[in-house]
């Protein structure tokens, strides 16, 4: 569904990426991380797709800390923002991703996160 984003001239994924995100929470892990891992398809669309990806991928990553895998659920956001990163090349992506690292209280998951952009 994420990829379907870059064909939808109506903008029908602003009223459904919600719903996409609440796929993330689903209780089947490997549902929820795969979904993850494809939100980032969103991102690349054009500057509105972008502010509505990132502002979701903010909300995630601040309430999954207390989730059980929040950790890998914190890396998939990372690893998904960094993908956004390498197609448009906009700094303010890298920023974001530096906060939300240095938001990390765990010394080593914030080292493994921030080991995805150190590449």
């Amino acid at each position: 569904m994420t990829h379907l984003a870059k064909s939808d001239p109506k903008g029908r994924i602003f009223k459904d990426y919600e719903k996409l995100l609440n796929v993330t929470k689903d209780e089947r892990f490997v549902t929820a991380r795969h979904c993850m891992q494809s939100l980032w398809n969103v991102g690349v669309v054009g500057k509105k797709h972008q502010k509505l990806y990132l502002d979701g991928m903010e909300k995630r990553f601040k309430e999954c800390a207390a989730e059980k895998n929040g950790h890998l659920i914190r890396y998939d956001i990372l690893v998904s923002m960094r993908n956004v990163y390498n197609e448009v090349g906009d700094e303010s992506i890298r920023e974001k991703a530096q906060a939300l690292i240095a938001s990390e209280k765990d010394v080593k998951n914030q080292k493994k996160c921030a080991g995805v952009w150190k590449k």
